[in-house]
């Protein structure tokens, strides 16, 4: 059964003693910020308690309570060292050891020699059988962590990587000792009390017995997965990857696997700063690793995965692998190959149908909903031939921005996803492209329908677009356009579109000023116009510097005679496209339209942007959705 007690780092560490961090549990994560300045604060709070106390009336602060540890005797010796494993609370011993050294470092450099010898005692097993071995140490750290806390606290030259943060840990407190102990004043000015032999005493004595742990040492019975699972670090939440990281070793171990060569080859990458940094997904912000386990999972079982879920889901579909090593490595394997290649998306060419996806859909799109059908397609461990890939991707890519355009609701996408895995863990690879290209041109519902041409080219030149859809995705299916019109020549330079475009109205939203006619237009065709003027037509591309010039100017060099707005004084919006913008997307604007840019020619671009459009993004299949329909109707006619 689980028994806690009470331990100081005098109980835990003054005898033979070695526990060590599962090499598969994460790194050091603790920082100055939130941890170390707080902990060296109430450190100086109580031993400047005990040295005031021949001042001061009052009782010194007994002790400062450091948390939870939960270790497990993995290896009892009765000659030599006793060994644990340490389920949780790493953080804090791991931190405890680093500042144990520091200030055995300190004291010896300023001849403090009974200190000194206390607190060696607390963090090396001297004994000459032990030395160059890990059990030198009292603790021995996680894989990520180890040439790092080998360089500070038993340092044979240069530090091996100051910017490791236990580099980092070991020079902060060093520092705040040495300052402490010398007499030096703090950030406020204040000087400590007492003497320096005072202090080094006091110290050493808070150090060594004042900072106590409750300690829960589980026997063979204990679930010590379910204690790791309910127990977090100060300040630092376990990640959903940390417990899954655990699990997975543990299980490793039961079986006989080399669990070691899982974390050097499989694992030791989801420790590294990448993979933990967090990022917003939607409302809510998250580790990369977290994501993507999600992600995966959704993949993999075929089946909705909340975030809050992702562990206890993972170790049901992983179970099953985890019964040998075999079985246990393939299965971590095809994880890893996954994981490589999501880790690798940034690095798609973005003229490669994967890069285009990720650029349109999951990027400017921001549908982060259909990376588990992207995985799907692009995950080694499905061997999907490159034009099932190339044929799956442009359709759900269609589908995506069809929708987009046309302003449909995106409320369905995530049930949609898991439906289209469900029908494509039913074909073959080499039948993947075309089963999504069919499944989706017979969906019916309002939410899922992927839009025809003829839909498109109904509603998408008079809807307004400007306003209503994120500029990011307008500039993207602009750009995309652009791409298009200079591939129908070879006379075109083969140039990419530039990045950081922004969206610019041809006809100025603020048209009454230079725009409107004489009579004025009554309140009825100025609404008109106004809708028209945020239509798809009436938008192109241009740097932010002549969308900044271009502003609410007239059209022509004539109407802008005596203008000084923006710069470029006398000139219109014509003669400066004509000069500065170098797109096909304008160049149609400037050489046809001379002499004015009117509602008439708003409709007729819009019309020929959504034939592009159509062009890029083709559409369903018109024979399969048009059936669908109709059964679709005659089975409501039924049912009514």
């Amino acid at each position: 059964m689980v028994k806690p007690d009470k331990a100081s780092a005098k109980d835990l560490f003054d005898s033979r003693v070695h526990y060590a961090i599962p090499a598969f549990q994460r790194p050091y994560v603790w920082n100055e910020e939130e941890q170390w300045a707080p902990l060296w604060d109430d450190i100086v709070r109580v031993t400047e308690s005990h040295i005031h106390l021949d001042d001061a009336k009052r009782p010194p602060t007994a002790s400062h309570f450091l948390g939870a540890v939960v270790f497990e005797l993995t290896e009892a010796r009765a000659a030599g060292v006793d060994h644990y494993d340490v389920i949780d609370g790493q953080q804090r011993l791991t931190t405890l050891q680093v500042l144990l050294d520091a200030a055995q470092d300190v004291m010896a450099r300023r001849g403090l020699e009974d200190e000194s010898e206390v607190l060696s005692d607390l963090v090396l097993n001297s004994q000459a059988k032990y030395q160059g071995k890990p059990e030198r140490f009292k603790l021995w750290p996680s894989r990520a962590d180890r040439s790092a806390f080998e360089s500070v606290m038993d340092p044979t030259g240069a530090l091996l990587d100051s910017s490791h943060q236990i580099t980092k840990a070991h020079q902060f407190f060093a520092g705040e000792i040495e300052r402490w102990v010398s007499g030096g004043p703090d950030e406020m000015g204040e000087l400590p009390p007492g003497n320096e032999p005072r202090r080094a005493a006091e110290l050493c004595e808070t150090l060594s017995r004042r900072l106590m742990f409750i300690t829960i040492d589980l026997s063979e019975e204990d679930d010590s997965q379910l204690i790791f699972e309910t127990l977090n670090d100060r300040g630092t939440p376990l990640l959903k990857a940390d417990l899954i990281k655990n699990w997975v070793f543990r299980e490793g171990k039961k079986i006989g696997a080399d669990v070691d060569r899982w974390a050097s080859q499989i694992w030791d990458d989801f420790d590294t700063e990448w993979w933990r940094s967090e990022i917003a997904q939607g409302r809510l912000v998250r580790s990369r690793v977290d994501i993507f386990l999600q992600y995966w999972l959704t993949m993999r079982t075929l089946d909705e995965v909340k975030s809050d879920l992702v562990f206890r889901l993972f170790i049901d579909y992983a179970s099953g692998r985890m019964t040998d090593v075999e079985n246990a490595e393939s299965f971590l394997r095809e994880l890893r190959a996954d994981a490589d290649t999501y880790r690798n998306l940034a690095a798609l060419e973005a003229t490669t149908p994967a890069g285009r996806f990720r650029v349109q859909v999951i990027e400017a799109m921001e549908l982060a909903a259909t990376m588990p059908v992207f995985l799907w397609f692009i995950s080694e461990n499905h061997s999907i031939p490159a034009t099932q890939v190339a044929k799956g991707l442009t359709v759900l890519s269609s589908w995506a921005i069809r929708r987009t355009l046309l302003r449909l609701t995106s409320k369905d996408v995530s049930r949609l996803m898991i439906a289209i895995l469900k029908e494509l863990a039913t074909v073959e690879p080499v039948e993947s492209g075309e089963a999504l290209y069919r499944y989706l041109s017979a969906q019916t519902a309002e939410s899922r329908y992927w839009p025809s041409d003829d839909a498109l080219t109904q509603i998408l030149p008079t809807l307004k677009v400007y306003g209503q859809i994120k500029q990011s995705r307008l500039r993207a299916v602009l750009g995309e356009v652009e791409h298009h019109r200079r591939s129908l020549t070879p006379m075109h330079e083969a140039v990419p579109v530039p990045s950081g475009l922004s969206i610019e109205h041809v006809m100025p939203q603020e048209w009454r000023t230079h725009w409107d006619g004489d009579p004025r237009l009554d309140q009825e065709a100025a609404q008109r116009r106004d809708a028209l003027v945020n239509s798809l037509g009436n938008l192109t591309l241009t740097t932010q510097s002549l969308n900044s010039s271009l502003s609410n100017r007239p059209w022509t060099d004539d109407a802008s005679e005596g203008l000084t707005q923006g710069g470029q004084s006398g000139k219109g919006k014509r003669s400066l496209l004509q000069s500065f913008s170098l797109l096909v997307l304008n160049k149609g604007i400037v050489d046809d339209h001379e002499e004015a840019w009117s509602e008439d020619d708003i409709l007729a671009r819009s019309k020929t942007l959504t034939a592009d459009i159509v062009a890029v993004w083709a559409g369903p299949d018109e024979s399969i959705q048009a059936r669908e329909h109709e059964s679709a109707r005659e089975e409501k006619a039924v049912t009514s």
